[in-house]
């Protein structure tokens, strides 16, 4: 798997196996495989003397792109992708983790859905 974090020209971080889609030797678009938009929120930490500005906690939470679709392969055009970049192994984790709790998502509950917390 080629897990990359893609940014749009909507702003969106979309996170998803991504592959060049080629066409007459030119590469016309991307296709997203099980893409998640990927949330992302600054929360301050706390410490028991004062707030310190410097040091924050990232939330980042994953869902899955077009949440009404049942694809799981989405082509992309690529006038629409601005930049194409290695996430962070914490992020690739956490996909992966988030994706293998959609296997037996029957039955169970969404706490998968919960935000995660990095310290940066």
């Amino acid at each position: 798997m080629s897990i990359k974090l893609a940014l749009l020209k909507s702003g969106e971080n979309v996170i998803a196996d991504i592959k060049e889609l080629i066409s007459e030797e030119k590469v016309c678009g991307y296709l997203f495989t099980k893409p998640h938009y990927v949330s992302t929120r600054k929360t301050p930490l706390l410490t028991e003397e004062k707030e310190s500005s410097n040091t924050s906690n990232l939330e980042v939470s994953f869902e899955p792109w077009i949440i009404l679709s049942k694809d799981k392969k989405i082509p992309v055009r690529m006038d629409w992708v601005v930049t194409i970049v290695e996430p962070l192994d914490s992020v690739v984790k956490m996909y992966e983790e988030k994706l293998n709790g959609e296997q037996g998502e029957i039955d169970q509950d969404n706490s998968s859905d919960e935000p995660t917390t990095l310290i940066e």
